[in-house]
């Protein structure tokens, strides 16, 4: 077990694991959406399942990318994210469907709203990577002093 110091960006978390959670969180949000339309005390539009599918993938995303960090193998991590992403948008999806009744297409924007999510999504992992190599690349560096440029050879 994690002891109680460990940051959570420090823990290592399955993708599936995440997406998983993440979409339970979607089938939740989705139920109270449709449970409060239903009490007409608020107006919820009928493209707010797509809505709440839509920002629990760029929830997934974020917070994805930044667990990515800790992951021992990367590649491996990698390939079980954008997995776990696009079961996650499949399974957003077609809870958004099934709980609104439109499909994406007639729900607006919200295509636009994936396809930009998803890049996104791709965008942040190479980011994380290549700060991840960066900073990997200045640990095993050897900082004993700067080098010194020899003015003298300039002149």
């Amino acid at each position: 077990m994690a002891s109680p110091e460990q940051s959570i960006f420090e823990r290592r978390v399955d993708p599936v694991l995440q997406a998983g959670v993440v979409l339970a969180m979607v089938f939740v949000v989705d139920l109270f959406g449709l449970i409060i339309s239903g009490t007409d005390t608020v107006g919820v539009s009928n493209r707010f399942p797509w809505l709440c599918a839509a920002s629990f993938m760029l929830f997934f995303a974020l917070f994805n990318a930044v667990l990515s960090a800790a992951a021992a193998n990367t590649a491996k991590y990698w390939g079980r994210s954008v997995y776990s992403f696009m079961g996650l948008a499949l399974g957003a999806g077609l809870l958004a469907w099934a709980f609104s009744g439109l499909t994406i297409s007639e729900a607006g924007s919200y295509r636009w709203i994936y396809l930009v999510v998803t890049v996104g999504y791709l965008v942040f992992l190479g980011l994380v990577s290549m700060i991840k190599n960066v900073v990997s690349f200045a640990q095993r560096e050897e900082w004993n002093r700067p080098r010194l440029k020899n003015r003298e050879r300039d002149k």
